[in-house]
């Protein structure tokens, strides 16, 4: 009693194009794909952003590096 066959399944779906049509559920799901693109681009510039070295500036000159080792003085 408490699963879903297939025919269950098709007349929920057949009830929902109905309500819905087929060009309203097109939209949805082409706006719910754009939404996926966009935050896994996003996700992609901000591992980006932060595997480039930071730039410092002193005295007007732009000073790139990277630290190889730790020396105490």
């Amino acid at each position: 009693m408490g699963s879903l066959s297939i025919w269950h399944w098709l007349i929920v779906l057949v009830i929902v194009m109905l309500v819905f049509g087929t060009k309203k559920l097109k939209n949805i799901g082409s706006d719910l794909g754009g939404a996926v693109k966009g935050f896994k681009d996003g996700m992609r510039e901000a591992t980006d952003e932060t595997s480039v070295p930071p730039q410092q500036v002193s005295n007007g000159q732009t000073i790139e590096g990277e630290v190889k080792e730790k020396v105490k003085s």
